[in-house]
């Protein structure tokens, strides 16, 4: 990873390539309670450690599928490349999304992206296609694969007057 952010000309050129990977981040059952309270989805195979124990197939809670997915946004902040003089990125949706492994509560996550795409749509303004996957530590299958979209506008310039 790159300490200096991409240029928007260099951006384009690393279309293909994998941008890098962030950090492992521990999906412990703190904060699986608090996206359940958050979201409203309190199915007892996320928040019951006891029932979990006994009645899942997992023997333990798992996270949400839409917690995994969630990490996504900030996970790929540490990808460091957002150039410097972009004003905003707002995220423009999903594509494929695929849940391929249940995240196991206390296993650790990251995030590897690459880019897949950048569209021009107005000048300074760019739609890029990322594909990431969600890593579980120390297993072979993914917690999941899935493209996002985000909209990337260029800070204007101010002109003379």
């Amino acid at each position: 990873m790159s300490k200096t952010p991409p240029t928007y000309e260099q951006l384009r050129g690393m279309t293909g390539q994998e941008l890098g990977f962030s950090d492992w981040v521990e999906v412990d059952q703190t904060r699986i309670d608090q996206f359940a309270e958050c979201t409203e989805d309190r199915q007892w195979i996320h928040t019951s450690p006891e029932r979990a124990k006994k009645e899942s197939p997992f023997r333990t809670t798992i996270a949400h599928g839409y917690l995994s997915l969630s990490l996504i946004g900030g996970l790929s902040q540490q990808m460091n490349v957002v150039p410097e003089n972009t004003q905003a990125v707002f995220n423009y949706g999903l594509d494929k999304v695929r849940f391929l492994a249940p995240v196991r509560v206390g296993t650790r996550v990251r995030l590897r992206a690459s880019l897949i795409s950048v569209e021009d749509k107005a000048p300074g303004q760019y739609l890029m296609k990322f594909a990431n996957t969600i890593e579980i530590e120390g297993e072979e299958k993914p917690a999941l694969m899935a493209e996002t979209l985000a909209m990337f506008y260029e800070r204007r310039r101010k002109t003379g007057g």
